[in-house]
């Protein structure tokens, strides 16, 4: 166990110290995180931990946190060891060595030979890309340590009939807290309920409803006093939405659709799905009853129905985080059942040649993520550097507390205590609320921004052109442009600075000339 778990924490950990240092020397050696997003975390975190405010900013409540467990822990550290952006870092460090402990112990039951608990320790943690998770600086490794740890102790428990309470402690405890670290994991809590109710575990399938889904309501209902909605911005904004209103099959049938026409479902989901179905047929197969099927695959069922959910209801874009705890969950529960092909491929694989091919379509698979990891840990944190980065530091620099109106909300809140007017609407509840408007079109919402950032007295906007459609508000005053090249992860490469206060036009203009900006940054004043 002690070998296994130290050649696999080398391999992994060597692998990311290597990105590691490739990351940093394309950001001035300033560790910077994949994603914006993870810069979102921080800035409430910061704000909690400093201001008792639960926000973007110190000056207003915002539910910007899509892991609002994952922002409270980094806000605890926060508080005990000061304000440090490499906080998210050291937690999915601590995650990932975690996750490699576990799945170590998990792969020892199954055989006790290197070549396999290795294999299959690094197959599950590079087919979900773990390695791009730890540098994203989001909640994913810790949502992924849990589900690995919930399957770790069910299956621990199911082996005992049910009857050992220690593996049922932990399995209980890892529920309470999936549904806060990330709010898909309700599919995953609805799936293992009914597939335990066709196993006639009754009690277990309310146990696991009530576990799951408790935690999930007290935030719910404490997110509503404060916004009107349920959860927070982020699952509003980017989630799909039945609003109970109409022709409600229709709005599920529209759903589906979308769902199943979304080619990221096809390259992330259909293979491991069609491994799952390949699996329980060989099973269904050697089973005398269907209730010895059911029993023997309820958490192989379990998953395959929480993938299908998360197709439909959920994301699953952006650098392969949405779908990595799914990977994880695939990978566990359908790797020991080939653990020959693991320990003598030579002597199986023509046994069953479909088996063999979605075996190796998967691997595959695997590949093509390591290869759009290595893009993305190439480039995607020089990006974020060059760009949120650096309009984060140019707003600390000389607009650290004015009124600011931006779409890429983390970096820039992080590193100021500016008041914020979110054209997106995730630290911005107006601008969600506008989007229900039934007059809501680009047209009007150009004309919704320019009003309200006027009436507010917001000073200066900083935000991407294409994102306004168009329809830029009439007084605001286009005055720079600043581009990055090499893109791999932000949404657009030029971002657009517009002076909305006419009296600091000239200042701005001399500011943005002053300001030391990366020298990879192509900074264009509009005279």
């Amino acid at each position: 166990m002690k070998k296994n778990f130290i050649i696999s924490k080398a391999v992994f950990f060597v692998i990311c110290l290597i990105y590691f240092f490739i990351m940093i020397s394309k950001t001035d050696g300033n560790f910077t995180y994949l994603l914006d997003d993870a810069y979102i975390h921080l800035a409430i975190a910061k704000n909690f931990a400093l201001y008792d405010v639960w926000g973007m900013t110190p000056h207003a409540f915002s539910s910007s946190s899509s892991s609002p467990v994952f922002t409270f822990v980094i806000s605890v550290f926060i508080k005990i060891f000061g304000n440090s952006a490499l906080i998210p870092l050291a937690i999915n460090v601590v995650c990932a060595s975690g996750i490699l402990f576990f799945l170590t112990k998990y792969y020892s039951r199954f055989s006790t030979k290197t070549t396999f608990v290795v294999s299959a320790v690094l197959v599950t943690v590079f087919s979900a890309a773990l390695h791009l998770q730890l540098f994203s600086g989001m909640e994913h490794l810790l949502q992924v340590l849990l589900v690995v740890l919930n399957i770790y102790f069910l299956t621990d428990w199911v082996q005992g009939n049910f009857k050992n309470s220690k593996p049922m402690f932990f399995f209980y405890a890892t529920l309470l807290f999936l549904g806060l670290v990330r709010f898909e994991m309700m599919f995953y809590f609805v799936s293992l309920a009914f597939f335990l109710l066709l196993t006639k575990k009754f009690r277990e399938a309310v146990l696991v409803l009530l576990f799951g889904f408790f935690p999930v309501f007290i935030f719910c209902w404490f997110n509503y006093q404060h916004t009107g909605h349920l959860f927070p911005n982020s699952v509003v904004v980017k989630g799909a939405a039945i609003d109970f209103s109409g022709n409600i099959l229709a709005q599920l049938r529209d759903l589906f659709l979308t769902a199943f026409q979304n080619r990221s479902f096809y390259k992330r989901c259909l293979l491991p799905l069609l491994l799952l179905s390949a699996v329980l047929i060989i099973d269904y197969r050697n089973k005398k009853s269907f209730k010895g099927f059911i029993s023997n695959n309820f958490l192989l069922l379990a998953w395959g129905t929480t993938m299908l959910l998360h197709s439909i209801f959920a994301d699953l874009k952006s650098i392969l985080r949405y779908e990595a705890y799914l990977m994880v969950a695939f990978a566990m529960l359908i790797i020991p059942r080939l653990t020959a092909y693991f320990e003598n491929f030579k002597k199986v694989y023509k046994i069953n040649i479909l088996l063999t091919f979605l075996i190796a379509g998967n691997t595959l698979l695997m590949i093509s993520k390591m290869v759009f990891s290595h893009k993305i840990l190439l480039y995607g944190s020089k990006n974020i550097y060059e760009q949120q980065v650096q309009g984060g530091k140019f707003l600390q620099a000389y607009y650290n507390d004015s009124k600011i109106v931006a779409n890429d909300i983390g970096a820039i809140s992080y590193f100021t205590e500016i008041h914020l007017f979110d054209i997106v609407g995730l630290g911005s509840p107006q601008i969600m609320e506008f989007n229900q408007r039934p007059d809501y079109s680009a047209r009007t919402f150009g004309a919704f921004v320019g009003d309200y950032s006027r009436k507010h007295h917001y000073e200066i906007a900083i935000v991407y052109k294409e994102w306004l459609w168009g329809y830029v508000p009439k007084d605001w005053e286009e005055v720079a442009v600043f581009t990055i090249e090499s893109n791999a992860v932000v949404s657009q490469p030029d971002v657009t600075i517009y002076c909305i206060n006419p009296a600091i036009k000239e200042s701005l203009k001399n500011n943005i000339r002053k300001f030391n900006w990366n020298k990879n940054v192509k900074v264009k004043i509009i005279e």
